[in-house]
């Protein structure tokens, strides 16, 4: 189990859908997962999307505070607002599996380079 803000468990599928679709599977899901969340006009996800548009993605059970404490972790540039990027890199970290997988390859092609 993975967690948002202050103690919001959810279970982490991310390393399942990495290894059943590899990387460029994994990152058009979250893409697609970011344009279901996004304010439409905006092309952004915001507080008010992510409240009209998380029951597309089971999120539906999700408290104002986890929603708020969700974007605000996720926020990395201030604007209250979550980019594509913001949202990919979000979803990472809240992923220790992936975030460690990730961390593994990189070290791995860096050796690779390296030698």
């Amino acid at each position: 189990m993975a967690e948002i803000g202050k103690g919001i468990d959810f279970e982490d599928l991310l390393p399942v859908i990495a290894n059943k679709l590899g990387g460029e599977g994994l990152m058009k899901e979250l893409c697609n997962g970011f344009k279901l969340l996004m304010d439409k006009e905006k092309g952004v996800i915001t507080l008010e999307s992510l409240r009209k548009n998380s029951a597309l993605m089971g999120l539906q059970d999700l408290k104002e505070d986890e929603l708020v404490s969700m974007m605000r972790e996720g926020d990395l540039d201030g604007d209250g607002a979550l980019t594509e990027m913001e949202f990919c890199v979000l979803m990472f970290r809240l992923s220790p599996q992936l975030m460690e997988e990730s961390w593994f390859l990189l070290e791995e092609a860096l050796d690779h380079e390296l030698k």
